[in-house]
């Protein structure tokens, strides 16, 4: 059996749950010691707002190739069984389940290594959105893990550019001198200073 062939990959349509137990029985396996798994779920507030439901959106054939991606490397990384990530679409309420990941190994050090890089790995980098809906309006979220990567990316990309271009870039901003942004702490949450619900 190849690799692909251990990875249970699906990014679930609008009114389909998460089934927990399916997920932990495809990893299940007889030489396989210990079973990580992860479940995000939605939480019922954030920064002192009642939160009433998640909504995800998704380009699927390009999550699902990264999510392939993913679990590639996870195998690379460590020794690793099977593999199972699941991410509902659509509106997802306080309590249930978005996502779940369920990875087997021989050892659980393995298994809680490769669960945690899987699911950090997804928030950081597969094309999917989130949107909160509280009891007092909604907002499109980004992912800390996802501001972290872009933050990494830009500073590999600085030390490759050139100084004087990037000190220029610096000085001027990135649309020039003609856009000036101020945040003011009504709209803190778009700008990606926040941590997300699951």
């Amino acid at each position: 059996m190849s690799a692909e062939e251990k990875n249970l990959i699906e990014i679930l349509e609008e009114g389909h749950k998460v089934d927990v137990v399916k997920y932990i029985d495809y990893v299940s396996a007889p030489q396989a010691g210990a079973i990580a798994t992860f479940s995000g779920t939605t939480r019922d507030m954030f920064e002192g707002k009642t939160v009433l439901e998640l909504r995800y959106e998704a380009y699927v054939p390009m999550a699902t190739r990264c999510l392939i991606s993913i679990c590639t490397t996870a195998r690379s990384t460590w020794d690793i069984h099977k593999i199972a990530v699941a991410h509902r679409l659509g509106p997802v309420p306080v309590g249930e389940t978005s996502v779940f990941i369920a990875v087997s190994s021989v050892h659980r050090a393995d298994g809680l290594d490769a669960c945690k890089f899987l699911i950090d790995e997804l928030k950081a980098s597969v094309p999917i959105w989130k949107k909160e809906v509280y009891t007092n309006g909604e907002i499109w979220k980004e992912n800390s893990e996802f501001m972290e990567k872009r933050l990494e990316l830009a500073e590999k990309r600085d030390s490759i550019v050139k100084k004087p271009v990037v000190e220029e870039h610096r000085r001027r901003g990135c649309c020039g001198s003609k856009v000036r942004v101020e945040e003011d702490e009504e709209h803190k949450d778009i700008t990606g200073d926040n941590k997300s619900s699951s």
